[in-house]
């Protein structure tokens, strides 16, 4: 055997090698087009290397050494490292946010109330957008499209477990402080944080733009936020990626309850840990936040914001939640980890545009921001009585965290040329707009 066919038989085996990788990963996820699209595709990309080792040796050599050439020639494409300036810059908000204006707070007014007039006298263009969703079943509400009775009762249990924890978000801090290395405290906090179930966390100077001007839920409506915390320390925690297929069925919303359950649970032990060192400290969770979390999140080096408006992270995409802790204990703040690839893979996805049940999500460049139109997606939830999530588990970054998807979103990261095959081949594995999985056997009952 001389060297060239040795060469090509080995490339041949690699290339089939790193499809059936791929396969095996994609069988394992019950993923039965992608299994099929990577063991083609793994036959079709080696079918070349083959044939030019089977070719008689006065054949093989110019078409032999001309397939390794291209090879090469390809390979070095797909290393050639991005210019940063084409790569997009990190914007930051131009106007602070009142909390009043978000969904949730919206959904909160009584009809009839003096507060639920006093705000539409504010903002009249409103009210009649709000009213279709009023109109409609509403989040865990009967006879809603996802309706699910035992999943429901499920995830209102887990809300119901949350505001068990608002009593323990605020405190006074228990004696003196004492001095303490900021970088030892920030690793400490970090490192228990994800001790106790969180998959990152990391650590950013508070400004104002991460902190609503207003609040806007409960007690707090209408009284202006005063958080003088110089810190936060931001982490996340991961949705299950099986309950997240079914989405918009319930099990999404069982699973976002459950997660800001942990997510709260975390934060408030964290908070009541400080405050036992003798700090001021506030958890924020779910219904109790004073902070705009992705916003935290990304400053403390945990991922950027994508087209969908989530914080994108490097293992799990979309597919966390996120709590927040802001303190007076001095903190040393995280590296930067800017990852402006992320963005650029988002400019040229579109996948969750795509799949957004009410064209929520806009298609075009980003401009200064991505802005999501927050009254149709929340419209489409009280219609469907889930949160939906179609947009986060399609996503191309949330698939599981395995050393296949570990190995594309590092080739995402470092190569523009990667980035766009990787959009192709994400849609003719996975499908342009893939399809929700059936509901968990132990859900799928006649109720």
């Amino acid at each position: 055997m001389t060297l060239l066919t040795w060469t090509l038989w080995s490339i041949a085996a690699l290339v089939f090698g790193g499809g059936a990788w791929f396969a095996y990963a994609s069988w394992r996820e019950a993923e039965v087009r992608a299994t099929r699209v990577a063991l083609i595709g793994a036959i079709i990309a080696a079918a070349p290397f083959v044939a030019a080792a089977l070719l008689p040796g006065t054949v093989q050599t110019p078409f032999g050494i001309g397939l390794l050439a291209l090879t090469i020639l390809a390979l070095f494409a797909c290393i050639w490292p991005d210019r940063p300036e084409q790569l997009p810059r990190r914007l930051e908000p131009v106007e602070r946010i009142d909390e009043r204006d978000i969904m949730f707070s919206r959904r909160e007014l009584e009809p009839g109330s003096e507060k639920y007039e006093r705000y539409y006298r504010r903002h009249p263009g409103r009210r009649e957008v709000d009213e279709r969703w009023r109109a409609k079943p509403g989040l865990m509400g009967p006879g809603s499209r996802y309706e699910h009775p035992l999943g429901f009762a499920s995830a209102e249990a887990t809300f119901r477990a949350v505001d068990a924890l608002q009593p323990f978000v605020e405190g006074e801090p228990e004696g003196e402080p004492r001095p303490r290395d900021p970088e030892a405290a920030r690793e400490f906090v970090c490192g228990w944080a994800r001790e106790l179930g969180a998959v990152d966390a990391g650590v950013a100077q508070l400004n104002p733009r991460h902190v609503y001007t207003v609040g806007g839920r409960g007690e707090r409506y209408d009284s202006p936020i005063q958080l003088d915390h110089p810190f936060a320390i931001a982490f996340t925690v991961e949705m299950d990626y099986r309950m997240m297929q079914s989405a918009p069925a319930a099990p999404t919303l069982m699973e976002s309850a459950q997660q800001y359950l942990n997510a709260g649970s975390i934060a408030v032990q964290l908070a009541v840990a400080i405050r036992e060192m003798g700090y001021r400290a506030r958890a924020h969770i779910d219904g109790n936040y004073q902070v705009i979390c992705p916003l935290v999140a990304r400053d403390a080096g945990l991922g950027e914001i994508g087209r969908m408006g989530l914080l994108m992270t490097p293992r799990h995409g979309p597919r966390v939640r996120i709590g927040v802790v802001t303190t007076d204990m001095p903190l040393a703040a995280s590296p930067e980890d800017r990852t402006p690839a992320v963005e650029d893979f988002c400019r040229l996805c579109k996948k969750c545009a795509k799949v957004c049940p009410s064209q929520a999500i806009p298609y075009g460049d980003r401009g200064d921001r991505w802005r999501i139109d927050s009254e149709a997606c929340f419209t489409y939830w009280c219609e469907a009585g889930t949160d939906c999530g179609r947009c986060m588990i399609a996503c191309p970054y949330a698939h599981p965290d395995s050393g296949v998807h570990r190995l594309v979103r590092g080739a995402i990261r470092r190569s523009p040329l990667l980035r766009r095959a990787a959009v192709a081949l994400d849609d003719l594995a996975y499908g342009v707009r893939p399809k929700p999985k059936p509901l968990p056997e132990w859900m799928d009952s006649p109720d």
